[in-house]
């Protein structure tokens, strides 16, 4: 398995703003192939901003790296930037690969 982490700084404020845009928009994922699961969390509250992470869960590093190269993620991702005054910075990207898996 394979995760990929996207942590956004979300401007204190924007919170509603934030979650309308990620849960009013198209999405593509669960027609791409390896594909797994989506979840948008909600973190702690700072003084200037709200965590919030994107997690992707996919079969392998492989089919994440080719839906990157899809038309489904160029669907997903266009205007993306255009929201930029909701964020403090950029968001980051963190992948993993799995090492151990233990299921209920």
């Amino acid at each position: 398995m394979y995760l990929t982490i996207n942590r956004f700084r979300v401007k204190r404020g924007q919170e509603a703003a934030f979650e309308a845009i990620w849960t009013g928009r198209e999405t593509h994922l669960p027609q791409v192939a390896g594909f797994k699961r989506f979840t948008l969390f909600r973190g702690p509250e700072h003084d200037d901003h709200t965590v919030y992470l994107s997690h992707t869960l996919w079969d392998d590093r492989a089919a994440f790296e080719a839906w990157t190269r899809s038309e489904a993620f160029r669907e997903a991702h266009k205007g993306a930037g255009s929201h930029k005054d909701i964020y403090l910075g950029p968001p980051e990207l963190e992948l993993f690969d799995a090492v151990q898996t233990i299921g209920a």
